[in-house]
């Protein structure tokens, strides 16, 4: 059974910084497609970043490029969101995602079938 549990959320002032971690059971993450969404109250889910399992490419989304870096720690089987110069705009629940062993990466949160439970993120002005 394949569990994703995030941890690291939290409420942080604006320009501040926060580390997710995501561990993975069941599952391993050096081998899957994974990714990070978010859902801000009475909004959609949406991409965040992603990392491919073939080549460890990643691909972020416009409004956190540069300020977002996603990696891999194959040896903790955990996948890592590091968070700079957040913004209120930031503020949802922030969960991570895996798609089958061997699976491709893509940003549609439907390709993914593991999800974990979600940590909020609450950015002050």
């Amino acid at each position: 059974q394949v569990q994703l549990v995030e941890s690291g959320g939290g409420l942080v002032q604006a320009g501040g910084s926060l580390r997710l971690s995501c561990a993975g059971s069941g599952l391993t993450v050096s081998r899957a497609a994974m990714g990070w969404f978010r859902q801000a109250p009475g909004k959609e889910r949406e991409f965040v970043a992603t990392i491919s399992w073939r080549s460890d490419s990643t691909n972020y989304a416009d409004s956190v490029k540069g300020r977002f870096t996603i990696s891999r720690d194959n040896a903790k089987n955990t996948m890592n969101l590091l968070m700079n110069s957040l913004k209120p705009e930031d503020t949802a629940v922030y969960s991570c995602a895996a798609r089958p062993t061997g699976f491709g990466v893509t940003t549609r949160v439907v390709d993914y079938i593991y999800w974990g439970q979600g940590t909020q993120v609450t950015v002050s002005s």
